[in-house]
This record gives C-alpha cells, sequence and structure tokens, in this order.
C-alpha cells in the first residue's frame, strides 16, 4: 500500500494536490464544527426563550379556565373552537390522555423543565402536570383512542399540522378537578430543534466536497502551469548527458526557476566552449605532431646503418600509432548527433547482414530507444566485432522494461584473465597483439554507453567465453 501511495504522489504536482486537498478538508471540517457549535448554541437559547414565552400563554390559559365557573369551561372551549384566537389546541377531558413520546434528547429535557418551572408558579404541586412531546401523526387528542390527524378542520387540529416540516407538538395536560383535564397543544415557532444535530450535516459535506472539487481543479491548473518550465529544465539537464548541443532552454516561470534555467544554460555553454577547445587542442597537437613524426622519418632514411633505421621507424611508428589513437578516442566517443527514436533491432540486424552465419540476435518486442543512432552503432559494432574476432560466433540477447533496455553479447571465445578485466578499457591496453586495433575499442564502447548514462560490464562464463552486459537506462519520458 506504501509503495502504491509513493508511486501515485512522487511527483511534485500530485504532492502539493494532497497536501492543498488536505489542507482544504481540515480547514472546512474546522469551520463547520465551530460554525454548528456556535448555531446549534443559538438555536438552543432561541428555544429555550420561545418554551419560556409559550409557558407564559399556557399559564394565562390555565388560569382563565381555572377562575371559570364548570358551567362556563365548556361553552369558553366552544366559542375558542368556532372563533379562534389562540394559539393552542384545548380540549378539556375526562382521562389522561397517553402520549407517544418522541426520541428522548438533552435539549428536549431542557425545554420540558422550562415550561413546567412556568407552569409551577401558580398552579400548586398538589395538581398533576404531564407535559411531552409528541409527532403529530401520532399524537392522541380527546380520547385516547382518537388521534389528531382524524379530527376534522373545524376542531382547530389544523394549528398542530404543518405537511412540510411536521414539528414535534408540544403538550401540556394540568389536573383541573378530579377526572377533569385540561389538555393544551401547540408547536414551539422555529427552529424546529429537538433532536440532537450531527457536527457537519449530508448538506455541508456535498458542499465541502463540491468546494473541494472546484478549488482543486484550479490548484492543479496553477501547479501545472507553474511547473512545466521545471518539467523542461529536468528533461533537458537528463539529455544534456548525450546531446550537449541542444537548444538554450526558455527562460520563463517563477523567478527561481528562471535563476536555475539561466544557471543550466549557462552551464551548458561553458561545456560546450570546453568540448571545442578540446578538440582544437587535439587537432592542434596532431597537426603539429605530425611534422616533426614527418621530418624525423626524412632523417632516418640518411643514416648507413640499416638497424638503426629499423628501430628509429619502429618507435616512430608507435608513435603516430599513439597519436592516431589518441585522435580516434576523440571523434569516436563525442559524435555530434541529435537525440532521436533509434530502432535498437533493426540497428543490430544492419550489424549483423555482413555475418549472418556468425551472429545470432534473440529478441522479443523492443520500444525504440532515444539516443544517438551512429554513437550507438559505432559501440556494438565494436563489441560484435570482437567476440567474432576472438569467439568465432555471438549471440545477442535483448530484454526491454520500462525502466531499462538490457544488452547481452555472448561469445565462445577464450574470454578475458580476472585480473585484466579492469585495465581492459585503459587506452592501448591489448590482450593480443595483432596487426589490427590499436587498443582503444573497448574504451570508446564504454564511454558511448556511458554518455547514454548507462553501464557496461564485462564476465567471464562459466561454460567459456566472454559477456558484455549493457544496461541503458530510459530516462527520457514525459513523467520527468
Amino acid at each position: 500500500m506504501m509503495v502504491y501511495l509513493r508511486l501515485l504522489f512522487r511527483s511534485l504536482v500530485s504532492r502539493m494536490l494532497l497536501l492543498t486537498m488536505v489542507s482544504v478538508i481540515v480547514a472546512q471540517a474546522m469551520s463547520s464544527f465551530f460554525w454548528v457549535n456556535q448555531f446549534a448554541e443559538s438555536e438552543e437559547k432561541s428555544l429555550l426563550l420561545n418554551a419560556n414565552n409559550l409557558a407564559e400563554n399556557a399559564l394565562s390559559t390555565v388560569s382563565f379556565f381555572q377562575d371559570l365557573p364548570l358551567q362556563y369551561r365548556y361553552l369558553a372551549l366552544q366559542q375558542l373552537r368556532d372563533l379562534g384566537g389562540s394559539r393552542f389546541f384545548v380540549s378539556l377531558n375526562s382521562e389522561l390522555i397517553n402520549i407517544n413520546p418522541i426520541a428522548a434528547s438533552g435539549l428536549k429535557s431542557e425545554i420540558i423543565k422550562t415550561v413546567k418551572d412556568v407552569l409551577r408558579r401558580r398552579i400548586s404541586t398538589e395538581k398533576k402536570l404531564h407535559i411531552e412531546f409528541s409527532h403529530p401523526d401520532n399524537l392522541h387528542v380527546l380520547k385516547n383512542d382518537i388521534l389528531l390527524k382524524n379530527l376534522p378542520p373545524s376542531w382547530g387540529a389544523y394549528s398542530l399540522i404543518i405537511p412540510s416540516v411536521k414539528p414535534p407538538v408540544l403538550v401540556m395536560q394540568v389536573e383541573m378537578a378530579e377526572n377533569e383535564w385540561l389538555y393544551l397543544a401547540a408547536i414551539l415557532p422555529p427552529p424546529y430543534l429537538l433532536s440532537q444535530n450531527s457536527i457537519i450535516s449530508t448538506q455541508q459535506i456535498i458542499t465541502l466536497v463540491f468546494t473541494t472539487f472546484i478549488l482543486l481543479i484550479f490548484i492543479s491548473l496553477f501547479f501545472f502551469w507553474q511547473t512545466r518550465p521545471l518539467k523542461q529544465l529536468a528533461l533537458a539537464v537528463s539529455e544534456m548527458s548525450i546531446d550537449l548541443y541542444q537548444k538554450p532552454l526558455k527562460e520563463e516561470g517563477a523567478s527561481e526557476i528562471v535563476m536555475a534555467t539561466r544557471a543550466f544554460n549557462r552551464m551548458q555553454q561553458k561545456l560546450q566552449r570546453y568540448i571545442q577547445d578540446r578538440e582544437v587542442l587535439f587537432r592542434s597537437i596532431s597537426h603539429d605532431l605530425k611534422t616533426p613524426i614527418t621530418r624525423l622519418r626524412l632523417r632516418v632514411e640518411l643514416l648507413n646503418n640499416e638497424k638503426k633505421i629499423v628501430a628509429f621507424n619502429h618507435d616512430l611508428d608507435d608513435l603516430e600509432m599513439l597519436v592516431k589513437g589518441a585522435l580516434q578516442t576523440v571523434k569516436d566517443t563525442d559524435i555530434h548527433e541529435n537525440i532521436q527514436s533509434v530502432d535498437v533491432l533493426k540497428l543490430l540486424e544492419q550489424i549483423s547482414s555482413s555475418q549472418p552465419d556468425q551472429i545470432e540476435i534473440i529478441s522479443g518486442e523492443i520500444a525504440p530507444y532515444r539516443g544517438k543512432p551512429l554513437a550507438l552503432k559505432r559501440c556494438l559494432s565494436n563489441l560484435i566485432d570482437n567476440g567474432v574476432k576472438y569467439g568465432h560466433s555471438v549471440k545477442v540477447y535483448l530484454t526491454d522494461s520500462d525502466e531499462s533496455l538490457q544488452l547481452l553479447i555472448q561469445d565462445n571465445g577464450p574470454g578475458i584473465p580476472v585480473k585484466e578485466l579492469q585495465n581492459i578499457f585503459t587506452p592501448y591496453r591489448r590482450l593480443h597483439y595483432d596487426q589490427q586495433g590499436h587498443g582503444l575499442g573497448l574504451g570508446i564502447a564504454r564511454n558511448i554507453i556511458h554518455a547514454h548514462n548507462g553501464q557496461l560490464h564485462l564476465i567471464n562464463r562459466d561454460q567459456g567465453g566472454l559477456e558484455v552486459i549493457i544496461t541503458l537506462p530510459r530516462i527520457y519520458k514525459s513523467n520527468l
């Protein structure tokens, strides 16, 4: 899981987006938490104040009915139903109505306590008092077998039913006398808050997700715009190892990126001048040495001693070979060509076309490789020709992956002594003193592979022969 997350968030943009997303969610959650708590406290105060006012009105109604003679109570009740004017649904019942309570909560208990405290100011403790909340669909009125929703509209039940909300109904029952109960029912004014609220509601979560999504879109576009020059700089740095003469980067983006790009362009210019100066130096040395070597040859011919003539010519041949070898090393290593897609398999087929019976290529599907085709061809030709020369036959194995391209070149020759494996790349180091070659081929081949940020290793096979292992990394991709 951790490996997957590292791969998913390995780029600068993805990490900045993750950090932004976490920051936004935490900030939104904290602000929502404090806002909901503050809002809940405000609503609780409003509810308690409304409950207190409602209880005061209920107390006036109770006092009114207590002061009326018994024979006038039902008449007053009938006038209230006919004329309206009361916020309560009022009835005189011969029994205590059983109320189906809503779920218990701390706020519900506080409201009931507030109402009870107000009513007890003028209702003695000797008289029974029942206060409860009920859902309007389950509210019993008049009798225990009659529901509020079954009453006709003329009874004033409409004042207790709000179809779109259906808030709980507060029911107060006061014992007026034996077998006589005053029934008062009313809805508390808004806000209708009698259940515990969650810290963040579903609507707030949807809003949070939506705003975070919109914010991430704009931030991601901004990050991509800001990091594009940085990405181009990283790609140019990677390609500079094999393409020193690429175009200078455009200096754009944030000031820090502009400074880094400018420093890279200056470094590239200095390296180009250094390479050019080195090439001019070697050419000058070659030209300056050829003249005295030619002069010495002419003077040797004037000698009368044949032995001395042969010895001098041998020394001059060695000196001329050293000069040519140094120039060849510079020429073959510093090949000025652009980076392009190279079909390595096709390149190997071209190399093996001159000796098809001695070179076997074993490969699966190989993706194009970005590199210098002429330099790679010179490197592989050198290695394969050496294998054919000293091992008579060569097998080339290719293995491709997303990270690298690997080539194994195996021959059936005598191999290389273990003590010489580290020194074989040294210029002019030779194990076979035949007429061809100067001992520079392996060094040039390794330099070309190193210029592609690759590795070249030589090992002796257990069954005989030499194996050359070449690993070329695929670093020139769009995810840099």
